[in-house]
């Protein structure tokens, strides 16, 4: 539960929550304008289903837009999709970044709380610090 509100707050910074809205708005209108002017396709529903498939490049051929509004519009959806794809791999990459960072600062957090308390800790513990030092050095 706590990834997927780390990733709410991601999508939040990035705004491709609104990015995503914009382009659901948009489909639905364009697909409106598709079943408007495309003598082969009948109503709103046959418009979406053209939109979508134009959208995820698909191409059924099942429907096909023979106006010069259609194709352009057929276009200009495609390239959207195009874009909110590759936003989509950004949204993931620094979410990714995120939880990575948070678990680095809870290590270094959870390793300077023992430095503090370091008369307290056993010869394990100090020998199990000692290790996790060692690691670290190697990992430079």
């Amino acid at each position: 539960m706590e990834r997927l509100k780390l990733l709410r707050v991601v999508m939040r910074r990035l705004q491709f929550d609104r990015i995503i809205a914009g382009f659901v708005v948009f489909l639905f209108v364009a697909s409106a304008i598709i079943a408007a002017v495309e003598p082969g396709i009948h109503g709103l529903g046959e418009g979406l289903w053209y939109s979508f498939v134009a959208c995820t490049s698909i191409g059924f051929g099942d429907l096909v837009a023979v106006t010069f509004t259609g194709r352009l519009l057929t276009v200009i959806i495609t390239i959207y999709e195009i874009l909110i794809v590759a936003m989509f791999s950004g949204v993931v990459v620094s979410y990714y970044l995120e939880v990575v960072h948070r678990r680095e600062n809870e290590t270094l957090t959870a390793f300077l709380d023992r430095l503090e308390h370091l008369t307290e800790l056993s010869d394990e513990e100090l020998s199990e610090m000692q290790d996790q030092v060692t690691r670290f050095k190697k990992g430079r």
